[in-house]
């Protein structure tokens, strides 16, 4: 959701601004995110991922609260839901004229479904090739941030993709602590992800980067001017920093947990925020 409220947040000050495609846009993100914990919980459950030694919150399949053919219709059924939404979504935002471009948008609704199967689902998932970040950079981050602006205003310009490869920094951080936390249960269950390649400690100094960059991407998209003449708007970077404070002092597994929710509020929290500055301009 995050990403999509930046994206209508660049684009609330254009004339054509429509709260309809802000509205549809987020139902099809939750939509999509509804499908990818679907699959999560179905994907690890079946691989014996998530198992008594996960340090996170036990998921449905694990629990015994549904069963894995139940799970899997969910999956199906969420992705149809996901899909029927882009469709609609697409239709309301750039009609039956520009075909291409409503092929090209309906084509990545279908990768991220596809993405949000894959990541754990599949004898070749990819949340098990180390490769989680990168989709959830490219997806969380430029697609959401650049697609939602682009339905809204049919434009991309320089600061809709920097604002896109800060969202997708501060999501990959969310997808890090995550990793970072299960890193002794994922290396042992055969989930290789950057976390278990990397090792506890680079992978924190990995996350450093991933903060102290979507921070500095923030700063470019906002621009020097901007606070100089609103100085309150460097009220933004409270959360990263109060988060960098916490991280240093979490030595422990277990200790990443509430970071990871206090990132994904902060992040949250951040699009909100440009939301309303940008609406008040």
């Amino acid at each position: 959701m995050a990403g999509i409220i930046t994206g209508n947040a660049i684009a609330i000050k254009s004339e054509y601004f429509s709260l309809g495609i802000f509205i549809l846009s987020l139902l099809t993100a939750i939509a999509f995110q509804i499908t990818s914990n679907f699959a999560n919980d179905y994907g690890d459950g079946l691989r014996g991922t998530d198992n008594k030694n996960r340090i996170g919150p036990e998921r449905a399949l694990q629990k015994g609260l549904l069963t894995a053919v139940v799970l899997k219709k969910g999956i199906v059924v969420s992705a149809i839901v996901s899909f029927l939404l882009a469709i609609f979504l697409v239709y309301y935002a750039l009609g039956l004229d520009k075909v291409l471009l409503s092929m090209l948008f309906l084509l990545l609704a279908l990768l991220a479904i596809w993405a949000a199967i894959k990541y754990t689902v599949g004898k070749k998932a990819y949340g098990y090739m180390a490769l989680g970040d990168l989709f959830v950079f490219l997806f969380f981050g430029w697609v959401s941030v650049m697609g939602s602006f682009f339905l809204q205003s049919q434009i991309l310009d320089t600061t809709v993709f920097i604002y896109g490869t800060a969202l997708g920094l501060l999501s990959v951080g969310v997808l890090n602590l995550n990793n970072m936390r299960d890193i002794s249960n994922d290396k042992n269950s055969n989930k290789i992800t950057l976390a278990v390649l990397l090792g506890s400690e680079k992978a924190k100094i990995y996350h450093y980067l991933l903060i102290f960059l979507s921070g500095f991407c923030l700063f470019l998209g906002i621009g020097g001017e901007c606070f100089k003449e609103n100085p309150s708007m460097a009220l933004i970077f409270i959360p990263l920093i109060h988060h960098l404070y916490k991280l240093k002092k979490t030595a422990s597994a277990k200790g990443y947990d509430p970071l990871l929710k206090q990132l994904a509020l902060s992040t949250f929290a951040i699009s909100l925020f440009l939301f309303i500055t940008h609406s008040l301009e």
